[in-house]
């Protein structure tokens, strides 16, 4: 890539590279959408628009660090959640979009189960970017939001992103719920998506996600279920007489997740949801 190359020809260029380095080919197309600031019609429709020198060393440069395994979201400092726009860094999980569909089961769910219009308090337990958080209040506006984590780094990103997309959000610091029920607050929502990937598995994570998303945001024990298992100690004392719980969790994790809810909440109704690629997804509990 050093002579002028226009749009198309950088594009077969990064596909081809990022193919034969096990990457994704489509990652091109997204530098190149940054790097030009043009949307994907308008990227295509440019395809035969000289590439500026600058720009073009900087997708080099992009595609390469790519290939060795960093994150176009760590490139770009930022990712798409239900159609709006995070800020992302390494004190950050990546939003991912399966995560999209805990959001929108919730709000379902909240209208089957308190019906419209209803003044609600929702928690978001270890929110990271705050993209459930401020996607619930944005949908949603007449939650009141809450959301915590024992990041301070990662709240100062959820912090960002809620100021530059005017979400009416609370952020505090602290270990899942503890910061909560110190102040003796409830909660008619808890919303979570918890590190629930084993340890064993670690191996098998692409370098893209175990060398730049941060642990605490992954692991959850042994068996991925840690996290979930102290849930059950905290959420009794956290949730109104009425409340809906919602945990997105890794596949295969459908059976015992909605066992240690059922256990916890006898008589609650607890269901288990595959996401759109037919993977156990979530699980709502309401009590």
């Amino acid at each position: 890539m050093e002579s002028p190359m226009k749009v198309y020809e950088a594009l077969q260029w990064a596909s081809s590279f990022l193919t034969e380095k096990g990457r994704d080919a489509n990652a091109g197309e997204l530098l190149l959408e940054h790097f030009l600031q043009m949307d994907r019609t308008r990227l295509l429709s440019n395809l035969r628009m000289v590439l500026p020198e600058e720009v073009q060393e900087n997708f080099r440069k992009a595609a390469e660090a790519h290939a060795q395994g960093v994150p176009v979201q760590h490139i770009t400092g930022y990712e798409y959640f239900y159609g709006r726009k995070f800020i992302v860094n390494r004190d950050v999980l990546i939003p991912r979009p399966e995560t999209e569909e805990l959001v929108q089961g919730a709000i379902e769910r909240i209208r089957r189960h308190f019906g419209k219009n209803r003044c609600l308090k929702l928690a978001d337990i270890g929110t990271g970017s705050g993209i459930i958080a401020i996607t619930m209040k944005l949908e949603c506006p007449n939650l009141s939001v809450s959301a915590s984590d024992i990041s301070e780094k990662a709240l100062r990103v959820a912090k960002k992103n809620a100021k530059a997309l005017r979400a009416d959000a609370r952020f505090i610091q602290g270990d899942l719920l503890r910061p909560f029920l110190a102040r003796g607050e409830t909660f008619d929502i808890i919303l979570s998506n918890p590190p629930y990937i084993p340890k064993r598995d670690r191996t098998s994570l692409s370098v893209v996600v175990k060398d730049h998303d941060p642990e605490t945001a992954l692991f959850g024990g042994e068996d991925g279920l840690d996290y979930y298992r102290r849930f059950m100690e905290e959420l009794p004392q956290a949730l109104n007489g009425s409340a809906l719980v919602g945990f997105e969790i890794g596949s295969g994790q459908g059976d015992r997740v909605s066992g240690l809810l059922r256990a916890a909440f006898p008589g609650s109704r607890v269901e288990t949801v595959r996401d759109i690629n037919g993977h156990e997804r979530m699980v709502f509990c309401m009590k």
